[in-house]
């Protein structure tokens, strides 16, 4: 079959959608299936055999403390038209079809099979910023959704609060031969300390500061203890940056965004692994990740992590915002 991915978000920077779409291109190919992935994009993406079709320009939207990054250009309608009628898809499968604007367009206009895959749970920035255009657009253009996916129940919950009927629960997945325990720590961080590793945007939802906060109090009883924090996010690792020089905090590591092929040696690098997060995740990728190279995780008790870890099974779960609670998970 001829299979599109549409991604609503910025193709040229890494995230959860992102890497779910690319994750799924490698499957459908290695099924022989012939896969286009559809999506904006804010600078050049590589590809080798024309996989990747562009479709408008993403730009950066602060939305709630994050930032998102997605195509808002209304002038997007004669290149869908153009790139469906000469791919003639068999198959279309949108995620996240209530942001704006590709998704929605590209739905208006297929005559394919289209399959939807909704990602996000109440809480998602991307939905304040968008959400009274795209239910207007996506309530004309639902009956064309043939299927509907949701990663999580929490994901299911707030999507047919507006798009009601039955949903395929199918949680994300994750590559076990690229998170593998068999991966190699980084070495510069193998001095004997107690490794303390975060991954994600450093961005308020993030829940970092909290983070941070515990750590303090880690660091007051586990001298020899060090906290990794792997993401990007210039405007808040400032502010972060500026909290522990003045909390006189050692042993703190802002190491940036990391490749998808890096990221696995941080997490085996890890003796425990963080999320903080406050809210806004429907699932929690990383978790998997965390827990496919065999690290310890302490996280929030927030929905959609609570649907990837039962408290004491497979991690830790603290109520959100207690950095107190945080503290003395880490420290058990």
């Amino acid at each position: 079959m001829k299979i599109a991915l549409v991604s609503p978000y910025d193709f040229a920077h890494p995230g959860g959608v992102v890497n779910h779409i690319l994750d799924l291109n490698n499957q459908f190919t290695k099924m022989g299936h012939e896969v286009r992935i559809i999506a904006p994009a804010s600078r050049a993406v590589p590809s080798d055999d024309n996989r990747f079709l562009h479709i408008g320009k993403a730009r950066p939207i602060p939305v709630r403390g994050t930032t998102i990054r997605i195509s808002i250009s209304l002038r997007l309608a004669s290149r869908i038209k153009e790139v469906l009628n000469q791919e003639k898809f068999d198959i279309i499968h949108l995620h996240e079809p209530f942001m704006p604007m590709l998704c929605s367009a590209v739905l208006r206009f297929s005559e394919s099979v289209n399959i939807g895959t909704f990602h996000a749970c109440h809480g998602s920035p991307g939905y304040k910023f968008g959400w009274p255009i795209s239910t207007y657009l996506l309530n004309r253009r639902r009956r064309k959704l043939v299927g509907k996916i949701a990663v999580s129940k929490p994901a299911m919950e707030f999507a047919s609060k507006y798009v009601p009927g039955y949903y395929n629960i199918i949680p994300n997945g994750i590559d076990l031969g690229h998170f593998s325990p068999n991966v190699s720590p980084i070495e510069g961080f193998c001095d004997g300390k107690i490794n303390i590793l975060f991954v994600g945007r450093l961005e308020k939802r993030k829940g970092l500061n909290y983070l941070l906060k515990a750590y303090q109090q880690v660091k007051e009883r586990v001298p020899n203890a060090r906290l990794i924090i792997v993401g990007p996010g210039i405007r808040f690792r400032k502010k972060y940056e500026k909290y522990v020089r003045r909390s006189g905090l050692a042993d703190v590591v802002f190491v940036g965004m990391v490749s998808y092929s890096e990221l696995p040696r941080y997490y085996k690098t890890a003796d425990i692994f963080c999320s903080p997060a406050i809210g806004g995740e429907s699932f929690g990728i990383i978790l998997l990740e965390a827990m496919a190279v065999g690290r310890p995780i302490v996280a929030t008790n927030i929905e959609g992590y609570a649907s990837v870890i039962t408290h004491g099974r497979e991690g830790l779960l603290v109520p959100p915002k207690d950095d107190r609670e945080l503290a003395r998970a880490l420290l058990s």
